[in-house]
């Protein structure tokens, strides 16, 4: 399982607890077509547009400070709609490739029931939710923690440490691996493990980080 040594000094912390805040872009128009998207930059659909404003109404009550996002338009148009209905766009929002959908290699664009029928239904599921196995041409789920899990400390991290609350918005899989390494997931746990389309997964924190609460915001 990846790992990460953490070797930041945790500096003195104010009176607002840390809070990192997940959220898993809303339906693309691939998802709409049931076909695999990965580093393919797919815009929402009109359905993933208001899941990005139901999860604005789910947020409301969050003091959110700074945003990230991947570089991908379906997870930046997600934030865009996000801050806008909760007037917060002029908070500071970053974007990074790091942060991105891991590559489905040879089978983005394929439809997914055909890709099934093509390669059979247990070797699909295999590339899907393994953390090891990596489709043809593509990412393992642990590829792409190599390199979610490093922007985590380098640019998350430090923000959660000033006792800010942070919004991260990118996709089912880069999300599923950060899900891994904050909830110490093993890799038969992340295998059956799904993050929904722009539900919030909200983490409570204390001021050297360790997670005292886990929950969706509903």
């Amino acid at each position: 399982m990846y790992t990460w040594k953490n070797k930041l000094k945790l500096p003195e912390m104010g009176k607002k607890q840390p809070v990192l805040i997940l959220l898993r872009h809303g339906q693309s128009l691939w998802n709409l077509e049931n076909r695999f998207t990965g580093w393919k930059d797919i815009d929402l659909s009109e359905a993933g547009k208001l899941e990005a404003n139901h999860a604005a109404v789910l947020l409301e009550k969050e003091d959110i400070d700074i945003a990230f996002s991947s570089s991908l338009k379906r997870a930046v148009h997600t934030l865009d709609i996000v801050l806008k209905a909760l007037n917060l766009e002029n908070i500071p929002a970053y974007k990074s490739d790091q942060l991105n959908e891991r590559a489905y290699g040879k089978l983005e664009g394929l439809n997914k029931d055909a890709a099934t029928l093509t390669y059979g239904l247990e070797k699909v599921t295999l590339w899907r939710r393994s953390f090891f196995v990596a489709p043809p041409g593509g990412e393992s789920l642990k590829d792409t923690a190599k390199r979610v899990i490093p922007y985590y400390h380098t640019n998350i991290t430090p923000k959660l440490m000033e006792g800010k609350t942070v919004l991260v918005v990118a996709h089912g899989n880069s999300l599923r691996a950060l899900m891994m390494f904050l909830e110490t997931l093993s890799p038969e746990q992340i295998y059956l493990t799904e993050l929904p389309t722009c539900v919030p997964r909200k983490y409570t924190m204390n001021s050297a980080l360790k997670i005292l609460r886990v929950q969706f915001i509903v």
